[in-house]
């Protein structure tokens, strides 16, 4: 009986373990070469009044709507004032995760004046960053 209940718990104890590799290996494998930009605005940009257009593009993929899941390809996801925390999961849909599930290259933002940080990570059909993940460089921004 004490055997059982050592075996169990120590098969708990592994449990979170075992789950956090399938994560890893459930990631889409992006290719080598592919790269992720922002077109616009460039780094050190200063933008007035506020309202301005993002674009973004992508090298050595391919663009596939959320929910539709082929190789080599993603959506476009744009972090402001933020990081990737965990590659391994969707990536958050709020005000400093945007998502672009439809397939959109651009976007209309407004910011509110100061200094602010973008970066467009690609996501998978489920929002899942790919492995490795693709994407941009930071663009710091300035808005007056």
């Amino acid at each position: 009986m004490l055997r059982t209940a050592v075996i169990a718990v120590g098969a708990l104890l592994l449990l979170p373990l075992f789950l956090a590799g399938q994560g890893m290996a459930d990631r889409a494998k992006a290719p080598d070469d592919a790269r992720a930009y922002i077109l616009w605005p460039s780094n050190g940009t200063v933008i007035t009044g506020g309202k301005f257009w993002v674009r973004m593009g992508l090298q050595n993929m391919g663009i596939a709507p959320a929910g539709i899941s082929h190789a080599d390809t993603g959506h476009h996801h744009l972090l402001i004032d933020t990081e990737l925390t965990n590659p391994d999961e969707p990536i958050p849909n709020d005000k400093q995760h945007l998502h672009f599930g439809a397939g959109q290259t651009e976007a209309r933002l407004e910011l509110p004046p100061g200094t602010h940080t973008l970066q467009m990570v690609l996501g998978d059909a489920d929002h899942i960053p790919h492995n490795p993940p693709v994407m941009s460089e930071k663009v710091t921004i300035t808005v007056r």
